[in-house]
């Protein structure tokens, strides 16, 4: 406990799935929590379920002014950034290549890789740089590894937030700042359990059958639950990885072997 008491923690992509449990678990390990996300009422419902100090604020982080007005009212409430998780992303539509539209390619890279660099960018020009400290986690995806069918444009860019994970730690380490990558694996989360819907009715099986292909593809032979992503995620944040920067930590069940 207490293992983050008094760092302010902004969290994009806080209403739901792997955002709302790390906001209840830096919470309880004394954060003092800024929730991001583009829907007001799952901000408010996330919020309800934490006990310490929570600033809610509706920001799209493809919007730059949103971005930097975020950061702002988070430094003006609290006085500084610590921790900032760069958790919000989108799916896309799949298609393959030859299908794939620029609206849906611009759209993905635009939500999970130009958003946490603004966010990032902010942090840093408003808060880590000058206190020279600060921890940065992003949130990629195993697809990033060795890509998905169907998947260009989400496989493109959670590629691109582990490089740019790299290209922060080196940039910002001699500040004081680290920056690590969580590369998490199938979830059981509501975007998870959507998808898994709709492939099952594309394949003409039950779900239970899509849910079982992506068991046996892991080590351990399970779905991973957003608790599980989420104390990794706090291993990263706080000092107990005080040695670690620049580093992708796959939270995958062990469906792909990094090494």
């Amino acid at each position: 406990m207490n293992r983050l008491k008094d760092k302010v923690t902004i969290i994009t992509g806080a209403g739901d799935g792997i955002g709302r449990c790390m906001a209840q678990l830096f919470s309880r390990e004394g954060a003092l929590l800024v929730l991001a996300g583009r829907t007001h009422d799952t901000l408010v419902d996330t919020a309800s379920t934490i006990t310490g100090p929570c600033l809610a604020i509706r920001a799209d982080v493809t919007q730059e002014r949103q971005v930097v007005e975020m950061v702002e009212r988070a430094v003006k409430e609290f006085g500084r950034v610590d921790i900032l998780l760069n958790n919000a992303a989108q799916p896309g539509k799949d298609h393959f290549l030859w299908e794939q539209t620029l609206e849906n390619w611009n759209q993905n890279l635009a939500v999970n890789l130009t958003g946490p660099m603004l966010c990032t960018r902010e942090v840093l020009k408003q808060s880590m740089l000058e206190q020279r400290s600060g921890s940065i986690v992003n949130f990629s995806s195993y697809v990033s590894w060795q890509g998905k069918i169907r998947k260009s444009h989400y496989c493109v860019s959670k590629s691109g937030l582990r490089l740019l994970t790299k290209v922060t730690a080196l940039e910002a380490g001699e500040y004081g700042v680290r920056a690590n990558c969580i590369v998490p694996g199938a979830t059981s989360t509501a975007l998870l359990l959507r998808y898994i819907d709709r492939v099952a009715a594309e394949k003409q099986v039950e779900p239970d059958a899509i849910s079982d292909d992506y068991k046996a593809a892991s080590a351990l032979r399970q779905i991973n639950t957003p608790m599980q992503v989420a104390t990794a995620a706090l291993f990263l944040a706080s000092d107990d990885s005080s040695g670690m920067s620049g580093q992708s930590l796959s939270v995958d069940a062990g469906s792909y072997l990094v090494g």
